[in-house]
């Protein structure tokens, strides 16, 4: 397969090779020369499965900088 470099040196990755190697928006990818040749592979962010998980509600921006520096006076008591 074939992809053009743009005037921007960016390029398009074909479908069939986005799709085998699971790529989507946002993925990362690294880019490396083996032997003379451009190798670009995936880089598989595992934790990123977890996005989302945890539920967090509005918070007290004001009582948490409180409670940093109560439990930083603490260390020095």
């Amino acid at each position: 397969m074939k992809s053009t470099v743009t005037s921007k040196f960016q390029t398009t990755i074909p479908k069939a090779i986005r799709e085998k190697l699971g790529i989507s928006v946002n993925d990362a990818l690294e880019w490396g020369i083996e032997k003379g040749q451009v190798v670009v592979h995936p880089v598989n962010n595992e934790f990123l499965r977890y996005q989302g998980c945890v539920k967090t509600g509005p918070g007290d921006i004001g009582a948490d900088i409180q409670s940093a520096r109560d439990q930083r006076l603490e260390k020095y008591r």
